[in-house]
C-alpha cells in the first residue's frame, strides 16, 4: 500500500506543479536569453528583475524558491517516479557554474557596451505578459520550440540522469540563490534555515533516502549542522524524518 504524502508536501508538490503548467506564461520572466538581449539593448527586462529578486529572496529565505515555486522542479518531480536514482554530485554541481560564469559575464558585457539599462520593460518580449504567445519579432512558433527544447532538457536530465538532476547541471537560476545564501551565512542575519536535534536521530536514514535534492541530510543531522548550498528547504525531510529531528526555523547564525 502507497504510503500517502505527508499535508506540506501535498501542498509544496501542489505549488509547483502548478508553477510548471504556469511556464507557457512565466517563461520569458525567467529566461536566460531574454535578459541577454534586453542587456544588449539596453532594456531592463522582466527577467532581470526577477532574478534579482530571487538573489534578494535568498538573504532571507534561502533556496525556498527552488523548493515551492520553481515550474522547472515542478516538472522534474513529476518525472522523478521514473528515476529516482540520487545524482553523482561530484559530477555535476560544478556544470551550472561552468554555465553561468560566462553568461552573467557576457550580459555584464553587453550591458556596458550598450551604455548601460536607459529604459524600463518589464514585459520584454512577452505578448501582454505570456511568453509563449509571440511577439512581432518572434513568431509564435518559435517561442513554444524554445518552450519544448527546455521541456526536453529538464526532462531528460530527470529521466536519465536521476533526482533534480537538472537543478544540479543547467539551472542558471540557482546561482543567484546560491549567492544570496552566501551572503547570509557571512553575515549570519536570521533567515529560514532548517535546524536538526542530533541526539534525537535515530540514524535510519529516512531522510537521505527521500532528499530530492540527494543530499546526505543525515550526515548533516548527525553533525548538527545543516548547511549545504543545494538544499531547497523543500522540507521532505522534516515531513518524512520519524524522529521528528529536523525543523524550520527563523535563525541568525549557520546551522
Amino acid at each position: 500500500m502507497t504510503r500517502q504524502l505527508p499535508l506540506r508536501q501535498r501542498i509544496r508538490k501542489g505549488l509547483v506543479f502548478l508553477a510548471f503548467l504556469s511556464f507557457p506564461i512565466t517563461m520569458n520572466f525567467l529566461s536566460p536569453y531574454v535578459i541577454i538581449d534586453g542587456a544588449a539593448n539596453g532594456v531592463l527586462n522582466g527577467s532581470l528583475v526577477m532574478f534579482a529578486l530571487m538573489f534578494v529572496s535568498a538573504l532571507f529565505l534561502g533556496r525556498l524558491w527552488c523548493g515551492w515555486i520553481c515550474p522547472g522542479g515542478g516538472l522534474q518531480e513529476i518525472f522523478e517516479p521514473l528515476n529516482r536514482k540520487p545524482v553523482n554530485r561530484r559530477k555535476t554541481d560544478w556544470i551550472k557554474w561552468l554555465i553561468w560564469t560566462p553568461w552573467i559575464t557576457l550580459i555584464a558585457w553587453l550591458a556596458i557596451q550598450a551604455g548601460g539599462y536607459r529604459s524600463l520593460d518589464l514585459l520584454y518580449h512577452t505578448q501582454k505578459g505570456i511568453s509563449v504567445a509571440g511577439t512581432p519579432d518572434r513568431p509564435i512558433l518559435v517561442a513554444y520550440i524554445i518552450y519544448y527544447i527546455v521541456i526536453g532538457l529538464f526532462v531528460g536530465l530527470a529521466v536519465f540522469a536521476g533526482r533534480r538532476a537538472g537543478c544540479h547541471t543547467i539551472c542558471w537560476m540557482a546561482p543567484f540563490m546560491m549567492l544570496g545564501r552566501w551572503v547570509r551565512n557571512r553575515f549570519g542575519w536570521p533567515s529560514l534555515r532548517l535546524v536538526a536535534a542530533p541526539s534525537a536521530c535515530k540514524d535510519c536514514r529516512t531522510c537521505s533516502k527521500n532528499c530530492p535534492m540527494s543530499l546526505d541530510v543525515n550526515g548533516m543531522v548527525r553533525a548538527g549542522r545543516m548547511e549545504d548550498s543545494e538544499c531547497i528547504l523543500c522540507g521532505t525531510c522534516i515531513d518524512n524524518c520519524p524522529a521528528k529531528a529536523i525543523r524550520y526555523s527563523f535563525s541568525g547564525g549557520q546551522s
